[in-house]
């Protein structure tokens, strides 16, 4: 059973290196997954897994690819409501800055609202986010949960 917030409810996760390790995997998960056959597949270069091709593109080095910080809001939202938040939600972001190499990552959610729908249901409004170590965000978004 998933809590029901009051509006004003804040929640953050601790922070995250957001290392060149955590950079790569994402990187490499899709390739890897499309191939399916147990090896690990890589792609040309991009701005997520190389410094030379970033700084081709006009950036000091690599940059995370936004879904890592989109996934780390996620999973936030999985540890406040529970798993029911993959059938019962609604998340979307935007990528508002870049996340470089060992920044530091926290992913952070207020309830704005909390609402009962035409079914009884009650549905928590949230404001989510990522920012760096010093506030600044990164990524910013909104989510919708129903609780079970």
């Amino acid at each position: 059973m998933s809590p029901i917030l009051e509006a004003g409810t804040e929640f953050r996760t601790r922070p995250r290196a957001m290392t060149r390790e955590r950079m790569r995997w994402y990187v490499d998960g899709q390739p890897t997954i499309a191939a399916d056959d147990g090896r690990v597949h890589t792609q040309p270069p991009t701005i997520h897994d190389d410094d030379d091709y970033a700084r081709s593109q006009g950036l000091p080095g690599i940059i995370a690819d936004g879904m890592i910080s989109t996934n780390w809001i996620q999973g936030l939202l999985v540890d406040v409501f529970g798993p029911q938040f993959a059938c019962r939600s609604r998340l979307t972001t935007k990528y508002i800055a870049p996340i470089y190499e060992n920044m530091q990552v926290i992913a952070c959610a207020r309830v704005s609202k909390v609402i009962s729908n035409e079914a009884g249901k009650v549905v928590h409004h949230l404001e989510v986010w990522c920012e760096d170590d010093k506030g600044k965000k990164l990524t910013v978004g909104s989510a919708m949960v129903e609780a079970a």
